[in-house]
């Protein structure tokens, strides 16, 4: 991680949607997160069923052994690097595709499309991708197409909703979010790797043709928080997932010094669609 130059890794990350840092993640750290993630998915395989396409969709508030890696001083160094000293933490989710299940949708995360902050230069939101496994397009690695997160593709006209219940257990996979494309990019990386993006990136994963389960923790950060407009504060400040009773003080005291807040009156934006950048006002 100490070779990675900030500069080169901003630049990539502001043009292309996405840069990956290897080795934030030591193997015993990886080894450590695959205990609590299978203990998780254990325990959440009703829920883990009604996420075909993603696999599952379980909350790291879950556990406060992932507190750790919400606060992990080589991420959060990495996102200083980058520019972004004091970021802020909204939620994430362990999200883990079993062998011989199906691809993960064309989609994007950002919500907020008529506001300006949808169409600046740097990154409203950023996820940060831990893959728990060597990934690659047979066990289904993300795909992306890069340059996506700030100019128009053709598949965005094809995106009705992103999100969509059918989308989500894989009803159709003859529907275009599911459909290869031809300026898509597969992005293969190895546990403990960091994969950073931007929450516009529309991005995708392969099936896992695999016998074997590729587990995923994706969690997601504000650059710059004070920045953002405040209807796009308010919104964000209404997602944070905070933790249960029951966790130790000190975990969640780790989540609580980065969750953001807002006490203003702005009111939140509702989850908006995409819309073209020149389509929205400054």
């Amino acid at each position: 991680m100490s070779d990675v130059d900030p500069s080169s890794l901003r630049a990539e990350l502001l043009e292309r949607g996405f840069a990956r840092v290897p080795g934030v993640l030591s193997p015993d750290e990886v080894g450590r997160l695959r205990e609590v993630t299978d203990g998780l998915l254990s325990e959440h395989a009703a829920r883990n069923a009604a996420y075909k396409a993603q696999g599952s969709m379980i909350p790291v508030t879950k556990h406060p052994a992932l507190a750790d890696l919400v606060a992990h001083p080589r991420a959060l160094g990495v996102l200083a690097r980058l520019g972004w000293p004091r970021p802020s933490f909204t939620d994430g989710y362990v999200i883990s595709k079993p062998g011989g299940s199906p691809p993960l949708f064309w989609h994007y995360d950002w919500f907020a499309w008529e506001d300006g902050a949808g169409a600046g230069e740097v990154p409203p939101q950023l996820f940060a991708m831990y893959y728990l496994t060597d990934t690659r397009r047979e066990n289904g690695c993300l795909r992306v197409i890069p340059g996506s997160h700030r100019r128009h593709n053709a598949l965005h006209d094809l995106l009705v909703e992103p999100h969509g219940a059918a989308l989500t257990a894989a009803a159709d996979l003859s529907d275009p979010a599911f459909s290869e494309r031809p300026d898509e990019e597969d992005v293969p990386v190895a546990a403990g790797d960091l994969l950073v993006g931007d929450a516009r990136l529309l991005h995708a994963a392969h099936a896992n043709g695999t016998a074997e389960r590729r587990t995923l923790i994706t969690l997601w950060y504000q650059p710059d928080f004070a920045a953002l407009p405040e209807r796009v504060q308010a919104q964000l400040a209404m997602q944070v997932r905070r933790p249960g009773e029951g966790w130790p003080r000190q975990a969640r005291a780790k989540l609580e010094a980065l969750f953001p807040s807002y006490a203003g009156g702005a009111e939140p934006y509702p989850r908006q669609l995409y819309r073209r950048p020149e389509e929205v006002a400054a």
